[in-house]
């Protein structure tokens, strides 16, 4: 090949990836989303929403393609495929993203909120943007921290009995999320911690693998947990929110228009979310006492928040001005 022809390859070659970047920029995006829950869940449909926002702001361009009910896995593998860019967006707990960015894991220390009304004024607010921002900051994490969404708050259910103190807790062996903050949160109440994927709850509670786990009451009816754990107790030891995240991949190859409508939509998704929570919880507890389930409400929290102080000790020490920030939010 002549020198001259060389030159020319060469060009065509450095300039092929331009044309390509200006070619797809104008090609149509189907971005896959994953959610744990089934199909009309309160954070399956905000995202549902947002993809028909985008799809009309953009005639059809991008569009999402929304996979609920784990049929791409559990949050775990969602999290995995959303960083190499074979999935879009992933909707997961922070729970399971603590372990992917350290300073999340202050949102999952026990009894850290007030109320849920607390922890909505808490992601609303700076303390929100700011670790949104640890997501999408972080070089490990390969991921776009987009917008918060509701999770209320977590209790304990099991299939053994009724819990009504601590000691009702001991030797139970109960799910948690895979996130060592949780297991010794467990163990620390006297029961025995089980880091498990969501995927695997409901046979482990039929087989007898695990005695009970910790959840929502939306996550216990509307995923059927609350057919063979019929104990239901509102120790409301975490109100960990749940994220939107988007592949750092994929966003990074969208057009400054298109990034600024994803960022747009996804925080009107986290309003949508709320509003679809709210009355999905109340069709939950609904259904609790239509299925007679056996509900405890624990009014005097003090022994439990005591119990954990250990975990508090171990793991709070690093985020204390983080903690602070939270505790001053009114």
């Amino acid at each position: 090949m002549k020198r001259r022809d060389i030159m020319r390859f060469g060009a065509a070659v450095l300039a092929a990836p331009a044309l390509v970047g200006r070619a797809s920029a104008q090609a149509k995006l189907v971005m896959k989303a994953s959610d744990v829950h089934p199909a009309g869940y309160p954070t399956v449909v905000a995202v549902e929403n947002m993809g028909k926002k985008l799809e009309a702001a953009t005639n059809g361009r991008i569009s999402v393609q929304m996979y609920a009910s784990m049929q791409l896995g559990g949050e775990k593998e969602a999290i995995e495929q959303a960083q190499i860019g074979a999935i879009q967006l992933a909707r997961v707990s922070v729970g399971t993203l603590g372990p992917v960015v350290d300073d999340l894991n202050v949102v999952n220390l026990p009894f850290l909120f007030r109320n849920t009304a607390h922890m909505r004024q808490v992601i609303d607010g700076a303390v929100g943007a700011d670790l949104l921002g640890k997501v999408t900051n972080s070089p490990s994490a390969r991921l776009i921290g987009l917008c918060w969404m509701d999770a209320g708050a977590r209790s304990f259910y099991n299939t053994k009995h009724p819990i009504k103190t601590l000691a009702d807790m001991q030797g139970l062996k109960v799910r948690v999320i895979g996130n060592p903050i949780f297991v010794d949160m467990a163990n620390s109440l006297g029961a025995n911690g089980v880091a498990m994927g969501y995927d695997q709850v409901f046979s482990a509670l039929q087989t007898g693998v695990i005695d009970g786990a910790e959840n929502n009451p939306p996550s216990y009816v509307f995923d059927h947990h609350f057919e063979v754990a019929k104990n239901f107790t509102f120790t409301e030891h975490l109100i960990v929110p749940e994220m939107l995240v988007m592949s750092k991949r994929t966003f990074d190859g969208l057009s400054k228009d298109d990034q600024a409508l994803v960022l747009k939509f996804a925080r009107e998704a986290q309003m949508d979310s709320r509003t679809l929570w709210d009355a999905k919880e109340k069709d939950a507890l609904d259904r609790m006492k239509a299925a007679n389930i056996a509900m405890v409400q624990i009014e005097d929290k003090a022994p439990w928040q005591a119990a954990v102080k250990p975990v508090w000790d171990k793991y709070g020490g690093k985020y204390a001005d983080t903690i602070k920030r939270i505790q001053a939010v009114s």
